[in-house]
């Protein structure tokens, strides 16, 4: 494990140190409330995943008054552990992508280009005349029904569409996905747009809360409305402004040398116990520019690139006198936008609700008794994990790339020893699951 170089900061409050492409400001954590000791004990306990053959490279970040108190790297970044992962290295951080678009998106929204619940139609006219999976008839064919009203775009933002993935469900609109090529790698922007909306729904926009494609929806409203592709819109008004130097949808041969790992646990018995290098399963080569930029899952990012991004979340829109958004369109996006009928698939009985491409927390005990009512945050797929807690001003990040999510219960030993370097604890109760 290699440790941002706190000791000195002991004796001072603030002090820069050099990155790639900026200065990070830090802290000790007690000149921002946190403990020190408690830090040191969550450090041991994820070097212990490594040591155990767990994980075999991950980050830890942890930013308070927007100064960072903890960084960690730990193990290596390949499997082989001939390179030891260094701070500068790149994850696969599919899911964490659907924030960056929900910011650029919403940057267009301050410019006037759209209202919330304006139809998808109106700027996607594939959208329009939306079917409705109702059954598959003796003979095979599908039968549907027409959308009562249409797919508005905090639909999309609050993943109440009526899509859904077809990667996660056996239902029957996610087996159409995959036997309609929806699930093709390499299509155009324009050819996926039309096989998607030519899918029938799984549900009526506005019933249900289904994870979905809806974000890559949002990503080729971003290009329509700007008149840009979705990586150099990202690059022009999001990575160069906010000093994200190696964020995107594609990297050097350079940079991809800096890329770590994808692991995953071993299977076969007979091949012994810990984990094997995987392939990607959905990007196969960030080297070479796709034909099409997957706004829910596309980017690669590092540690600190993404710490810049969520600090300015918890800025309220603004990092280094680069304002992006204005603070009361992230108090929008980071506020419950589900109605009623539609939170219980997302999570109501574990007190979240969902805003604009983010989850929230409403209810910390249901949550599991860590945390602050209003935190917003998102993970990825290869267990990457990042949260703004506005009550705490607080910016957590963890980075890893392992397959399948939730191997390992980061996101949970993360909240809990983050939260109590803040001195909270947790009812017995609540910690037994009751």
């Amino acid at each position: 494990m290699k440790k941002l170089s706190l000791i000195a900061l002991i004796f001072v409050v603030w002090t820069v140190v050099p990155a790639r492409g900026s200065d990070i400001p830090t802290a000790s954590p007690e000149d921002v409330g946190l403990s020190a000791s408690t830090l040191d004990a969550m450090t041991r306990h994820f070097d212990a995943y490594i040591k155990e053959g767990k994980l075999s490279g991950l980050t830890t970040l942890v930013a308070r008054h927007g100064k960072v108190v903890h960084f960690e790297t730990y193990g290596d970044r390949t499997l082989a552990g001939n390179e030891v992962l260094k701070d500068d290295d790149i994850f696969r951080i599919y899911s964490m992508t659907k924030p960056v678009t929900g910011v650029a998106l919403m940057m267009l929204y301050e410019e006037g280009r759209f209202q919330l619940d304006d139809p998808v139609s109106v700027y996607l006219p594939e959208f329009a005349n939306a079917q409705v999976f109702e059954a598959i008839a003796e003979d095979g064919t599908v039968e549907t029904v027409p959308a009562k009203r249409p797919i508005t775009i905090r639909d999309l933002m609050r993943h109440t569409a009526g899509l859904t993935y077809g990667l996660f469900g056996e239902t029957p609109v996610d087996k159409l996905y995959q036997k309609n090529g929806v699930l093709q790698y390499g299509l155009s922007a324009e050819e996926w747009i039309s096989r998607l909306a030519s899918q029938p729904l799984l549900y009526q926009p506005g019933d249900q809360w289904v994870y979905s494609f809806a974000v890559d929806v949002q990503g080729r409203l971003i290009e329509v409305l700007s008149g840009k592709p979705l990586d150099q819109f990202f690059e022009d008004r999001i990575f160069k402004p906010l000093g994200m130097t190696d964020t995107g949808f594609y990297i050097s041969a350079e940079k991809a040398t800096r890329l770590v790992d994808m692991v995953k646990p071993v299977q076969d018995p007979a091949e012994g116990e810990g984990l094997t290098v995987t392939t990607d399963p959905y990007f196969p080569d960030y080297t070479k520019k796709p034909a099409s930029f997957s706004g829910g899952g596309g980017l690669v990012s590092t540690t600190l690139d993404y710490w810049r991004f969520a600090q300015m979340l918890a800025n309220g829109g603004e990092l280094d006198g680069v304002r992006l958004l204005k603070p009361e369109t992230i108090r929008l996006m980071a506020s419950d936008q589900l109605p009623p009928q539609a939170a219980g698939l997302w999570g109501a009985d574990r007190g979240l609700g969902f805003g604009l491409d983010f989850a929230v927390v409403k209810d910390v005990q249901k949550y599991g008794g860590y945390g602050s009512e209003g935190i917003f945050y998102w993970s990825g797929m290869a267990n990457t994990h990042f949260w703004v807690d506005p009550k705490e001003d607080m910016v957590v990040i963890l980075m890893t790339n392992l397959l399948p999510y939730g191997a390992v219960p980061l996101r949970e030993d993360l909240t809990k020893y983050v939260y109590e370097a803040l001195g909270q604890t947790v009812s017995p109760q609540v910690a037994q699951g009751h």
